[in-house]
């Protein structure tokens, strides 16, 4: 038996007639995300109202975007021009690890905001003491050094098999669901590991997540006065339609066992969280945040 050198990523050879049309609309797509999430950056970074936690925050969520992004849509929109994509199996390898990585980073920060708003709602007279400049960098280097060290065990298992035959990938981009597929040796400690690390690494800033809002929740509806609800909620709405999208789509794409008849409904899901989630995103936070739109508009003048 052979080991395989290169993966072919198939991509969306079913439709033919669509190719180049698919190619303008998501071209357009990666083009305003990085656009968007690079002015977000030079927002949150050129004025000073802007230089707390909240957009300190904002500033590596959008930076994680970029990266996260670029990592899928170019290879991505190959395989619309191209029916079949030949990558190297190393190439593979290296997209599924910053893939995985940037999406358990992401993870792990969108549970920081959310224990960023806990605090600024729950207990604001300590905010200024718990979120203060070195606690917010050290939030923030533990959310990338985990996100980075989540996928690295399961990565080596999985790229470790046997891959003997087949080398054809019905998706977009390395995932770990259609690599499983292409293995020719027993994948059940693989598929442990996996199902071991997810729960660490995606299932724990979930559940902190929604601790993190339970209790933002109860104490919004202690509040006397309906403005004051308002205002409390308004602090951290756009953070939970981010929240909801992004968890919303992947426990769809990796809660639900595959089945091979609903791999097209699986792979328009994936599409969700790895284009138009991370598109929408700056839309969400700079549309529904009043200090954002103010800074651009100085900005822009």
């Amino acid at each position: 038996m052979t080991q395989i050198s290169e993966i072919v990523l198939l991509g969306f050879g079913d439709l033919h007639g669509l190719q180049f049309l698919l190619f303008g609309i998501f071209l357009t797509i990666y083009v305003m995300t990085v656009v968007a999430n690079f002015i977000i950056l030079a927002v949150v970074s050129a004025d000073c109202c802007l230089h707390t936690p909240m957009y300190f925050f904002l500033g590596h969520f959008s930076f994680l975007e970029i990266g996260y992004t670029t990592t899928i849509e170019p290879i991505m929109l190959r395989t619309l021009l191209s029916a079949h994509v030949p990558i190297s199996f190393f190439a593979c390898a290296c997209q599924f690890y910053f893939f995985a990585s940037l999406a358990a980073t992401e993870c792990f920060f969108l549970a920081v905001m959310s224990y960023d708003r806990y605090i600024a709602i729950c207990k604001p007279l300590h905010y200024s003491c718990i979120m203060n400049f070195w606690g917010c960098f050290q939030l923030a280097v533990a959310s990338w050094l985990a996100g980075f060290l989540a996928p690295i065990l399961h990565m080596i298992l999985i790229f470790r098999s046997s891959f003997c035959s087949a080398n054809e990938i019905d998706h977009f981009f390395c995932d770990l669901k259609p690599i499983m597929k292409l293995a020719c040796s027993n994948t059940q400690v693989v598929e442990v590991t996996s199902f071991i690390c997810t729960s660490l690494f995606a299932l724990v800033p979930f559940l902190l997540t929604l601790a993190s809002y339970i209790r933002i929740i109860c104490t919004i509806l202690g509040i006397s006065s309906t403005t004051g609800k308002q205002r409390a909620f308004s602090t951290c709405s756009s953070h939970l339609t981010v929240v909801s999208l992004y968890y919303g789509t992947l426990g769809i794409v990796y809660g639900i066992p595959s089945i091979p008849r609903y791999e097209g409904v699986l792979k328009l899901f994936s599409l969700l969280y790895t284009v138009f989630t991370p598109a929408a995103n700056p839309i969400i936070y700079t549309l529904r945040n009043k200090d954002v739109k103010v800074s651009l508009r100085k900005l822009v003048q």
